[in-house]
């Protein structure tokens, strides 16, 4: 129960996964960071150099087989070796987008620029760059993409240089954004978090954060005012390889339940790594899936589910 549904085969850091349908078929894509778990890099060298990573499913997410990376994302003029994380991918006005955290090169340490850049694709393949979008600092990641109700596009992400902050823009046409502004405070206010997640599930609109000690949830009816439920996936699974808490999720609605993927460090002990990068071991990464839920207005996980569950049959 809730053992891995994925490792990456060749880095073994895949994280931060978001699952697409492709279009037309039965097969569902995972796009992920493809951390360098074993990478030769001093400081934080190895989180960065991350190269998007894809698996498919042909099975409705019963098993996921590595399909390799993806090209082309560089920014022009960046050559080497550069960073690409979390990437959103979504079906959406006749084509499909990415919305990729990038920073360039493979820094050491925390303090660069990032940017959230956009592509596009006719196949989930080939990608076409749209460029950077301008939001509310030059340090911003972790895109998240929902239509909202009254049918605009509202892009939610995480402002790592306002306190680990969540904030959202608007568009009519996915390609010209318009900044909203804040929508989590985080510190000192509140609780810093990033990856955020929004889904419609159960006659409601749900809000969900990475604040490194499980997903913290939150509810709406508009999608613009948001009420904090809890925590969810913050205690242990019941496979040995899941017994730490559930990071950077992506949920996918399936009728009246849906499947969130995140992803797990097996052998991440926080209070060994408080003073240094971790270990290869505690590198490693699993990706794993868990079952939402709405019960009488609250949205519950079960973190528990079998590995080969076919969760979007």
């Amino acid at each position: 129960m809730s053992a891995p549904i994925y490792r990456d085969p060749v880095e073994d850091g895949a994280a931060d996964p978001v699952v697409v349908k492709r279009e037309g078929t039965d097969e569902w894509w995972m796009f992920y960071t493809n951390r360098r778990a074993s990478a030769d890099e001093p400081g934080f060298g190895w989180i960065h150099g991350s190269p998007i990573g894809i698996a498919v499913s042909n099975d409705g997410g019963g098993s996921w087989h590595y399909r390799g990376t993806v090209k082309g994302l560089d920014a022009p003029g960046d050559s080497g070796l550069n960073t690409h994380w979390a990437p959103e991918v979504m079906f959406a006005e006749g084509q499909y987008h990415m919305f990729l955290s990038y920073i360039t090169g493979v820094p050491t340490h925390w303090k660069v620029p990032r940017t959230i850049v956009h592509f596009t694709s006719a196949d989930l393949e080939n990608w076409t760059r749209v460029g950077p979008l301008t939001l509310s600092s030059s340090n911003v990641i972790d895109a998240c993409v929902f239509r909202s109700s009254g049918g605009l596009w509202r892009l939610w992400y995480k402002d790592e240089g306002q306190g680990s902050s969540t904030w959202s823009a608007t568009s009519t046409d996915m390609f010209n954004w318009t900044l909203e502004g804040l929508v989590l405070p985080g510190s000192p206010d509140a609780p810093p978090h990033e990856g955020p997640n929004v889904f419609a599930l159960g006659g409601f609109y749900w809000l969900i954060v990475d604040e490194w000690r499980g997903q913290a949830v939150y509810r709406s009816d508009d999608t613009l005012n948001w009420t904090r439920q809890g925590i969810v996936a913050g205690d242990p699974g019941a496979d040995p390889m899941d017994r730490r808490y559930a990071r950077h999720a992506d949920v996918v609605v399936n009728g009246d339940h849906a499947a969130m993927y995140y992803f797990t460090h097996p052998e991440w002990d926080e209070r060994a790594q408080k003073d240094g990068p971790p270990d290869v071991a505690a590198r490693r990464t699993a990706i794993h899936q868990a079952r939402l839920r709405v019960e009488n207005g609250v949205l519950v996980c079960e973190r528990d589910v079998p590995a080969g569950l076919a969760l979007l049959a």
